[in-house]
């Protein structure tokens, strides 16, 4: 796995390291929380095209000073307070951190007059974690009736975060019982629950979440460098 600390160069040459490893099915998503403006424009001349924010406000103000930049695909990451709903189904995309059952309904009664729908995913919890949201295997598989009529919201499939600090065969197992999980689900052809699409590894594993399936990879640090404290 190629870890953060072994890239070097600037964000256009660090860009080009992660992309030389990558297969082509397999989306960049380049995570910019607290990322400046110009570093953005750097990725972007790099050929960027997929921006990520953990925070409706803070996307907000750097979609502002992008605007002249119309081409790109910006996505939520970040957990969704109810209250910023209908504030993310405008300013992004790709909603990857649909959480809990509630919150999916809510975005979908939102969502319902929009002419742009958003593309979404459902964020599991594979190991348990209190610092991170999502649902739980059991749970998630007992809600699927009822996020199938969840019709408004595009869900393209799974999101995952893992717990930091997992030595490399656990957090590898963890990302294939994401991918099993994702088959199991389109296993039973549920029209509104499309399953094509693993937003799962970050910059100290994305390599392992790219064998075990995942066609979006999230990645900030390694690109950008440490945030500021």
């Amino acid at each position: 796995m190629t870890a953060f600390s072994q890239l070097s160069g600037t964000i256009a040459e660090r860009i080009d390291q992660v992309r030389e490893t990558l297969p082509e099915t397999v989306r960049l998503i380049a995570v910019t929380k607290q990322v400046s403006i110009e570093a953005m424009r750097t990725a972007y001349a790099s050929g960027v095209r997929d921006f990520a924010e953990s925070r409706v406000q803070e996307a907000e103000a750097k979609q502002a000073q992008l605007c002249d930049l119309t081409d790109i695909t910006w996505h939520l990451i970040g957990h969704l307070q109810s209250n910023k709903a209908q504030k993310a189904l405008e300013c992004f995309q790709w909603l990857h951190s649909i959480d809990d059952l509630k919150l999916a309904q809510r975005l979908d009664r939102l969502a319902a007059p929009l002419p742009q729908k958003p593309k979404s995913l459902l964020q599991v919890k594979l190991l348990p974690d209190p610092t991170k949201h999502g649902w739980a295997v059991e749970d998630l598989l007992d809600d699927l009736s009822t996020l199938n009529q969840c019709k408004n919201l595009s869900i393209q499939g799974l999101m995952t975060i893992l717990p930091y600090g997992l030595p490399a065969s656990e957090a590898s197992a963890a990302f294939q019982k994401t991918a099993v999980l994702a088959n199991t689900i389109q296993q039973q052809n549920l029209p509104y629950l499309q399953m094509h699409t693993l937003s799962m590894g970050m910059s100290n594993d994305y390599a392992l979440a790219v064998q075990a399936g995942a066609t979006m990879i999230r990645l900030g640090r390694i690109l950008f460098g440490d945030r500021p404290t």
